[in-house]
């Protein structure tokens, strides 16, 4: 029996089950607190329901790049070894409960290739993905992957697949490519850097701009016409590819309730189906807020259950018709359910790992 994702997502399953939180911490005492909660949320919903990317980029203090890229990797390395030893979950190993991630320098910055080199070389095993940074064009993406499979083949890695690479787009210039590049079939995820795409506006876009909500006189990043047309445009261009859109940074982190707002209207309103954190305070807002509901779970069960059932034939539930296409629908809400961790059919859970 062929499972559902295969029958119903094809291409579009291309960017893969992301959790729909990409946690970032550059500060070591941080780092070291962001993987820790990693592992204590994975226990508590039994699986990983946020990503931790370990930042090369801001995190490393000027002139120690080297130094703060060897910090990344030991703190990867010991990250997964606790999880091998199943030291962070009850003595049990708990393969796919830790997903550790770092963002290098972009491909033109002088420490970008000593990033790779040290990342690669020091834990490749061990990285769910790498973060490219200032992706302006294919060509940026093509240069990083050849600067990783080479440091790979030097290392000897035995990964099963080579280790996926997610773009931040961060200008305009980007933003107009951002279809060439979400259809690479490297990248898993593109990544909406709003701060620098603000910035690299040379002051047309105003720093208002940045802000959740809209004021009088002010609009905020939702209504900005410029920030949601790159939005829209970055979301549009990884469900054509079947890759993953995710949102910005949403600087308000010491207000729960803008924060898990705005995650729902990047949800809702954009297509965005993973955001950042950047403050542990904003992990479980996000989780909230891209989570399906009870009746909506309980709902898209039924209906991949008897859609199975049918060979996914066309069924009526309820005196409404249902093929394929409304089948895709109600199994990406079951995905959703997973990732967010929420309480599923005992019927569901004979689809999702």
């Amino acid at each position: 029996v062929m499972h559902p994702r295969e029958v119903l997502l094809g291409a579009q399953a291309a960017g893969g089950v992301l959790p729909v939180c990409d946690h970032y911490s550059g500060v070591e005492a941080r780092m070291v607190k962001s993987i820790a909660l990693q592992a204590q949320m994975a226990q508590e919903f039994g699986r990983c329901v946020f990503d931790v990317t370990l930042d090369c980029e801001d995190g490393a203090p000027s002139g120690r790049e080297a130094e703060h890229a060897q910090l990344v990797v030991a703190l990867a390395n010991q990250a997964s070894q606790a999880n091998q030893a199943g030291a962070a979950f009850g003595g049990q190993a708990a393969p796919g409960l830790a997903r550790i991630a770092a963002r290098v320098h972009p491909v033109d910055h002088p420490a970008f290739a000593q990033d790779i080199q040290a990342l690669v070389g020091g834990a490749g095993d061990v990285w769910c993905h790498l973060m490219i940074p200032k992706a302006e064009s294919v060509a940026d993406i093509e240069l990083a992957v050849r600067a990783i499979d080479q440091a790979a083949a030097q290392a000897g890695l035995k990964r099963q697949q080579p280790i996926p690479l997610h773009a931040l787009i961060e200008s305009a210039h980007a933003v107009h490519n951002a279809f060439a590049i979400a259809a690479h079939p490297r990248v898993q995820s593109l990544s909406f850097g709003m701060m620098d795409f603000v910035s690299s506006h040379g002051g047309a876009i105003p720093a208002s701009a940045m802000d959740v909500a809209s004021s009088p006189g002010k609009l905020g990043q939702f209504d900005h016409p410029l920030i949601t047309r790159a939005k829209l445009e970055i979301s549009s261009a990884c469900h054509a590819s079947g890759k993953v859109p995710s949102h910005s940074v949403i600087t308000e982190f010491s207000d729960a309730q803008a924060m898990q707002a705005a995650a729902v209207r990047a949800s809702r309103e954009f297509g965005f189906t993973r955001l950042w954190s950047i403050h542990p305070s904003q992990i479980r807002p996000i989780l909230a807020a891209m989570a399906p509901a009870g009746q909506e779970i309980e709902e898209a069960t039924r209906i991949v259950v008897a859609a199975q059932r049918a060979d996914w034939a066309p069924i009526s539930v309820d005196g409404r018709l249902h093929d394929r296409a409304s089948y895709r629908y109600f199994w990406q809400v079951l995905e959703r359910a997973m990732q967010t961790g929420q309480a599923l059919p005992p019927e569901a859970k004979k689809f999702l790992p």
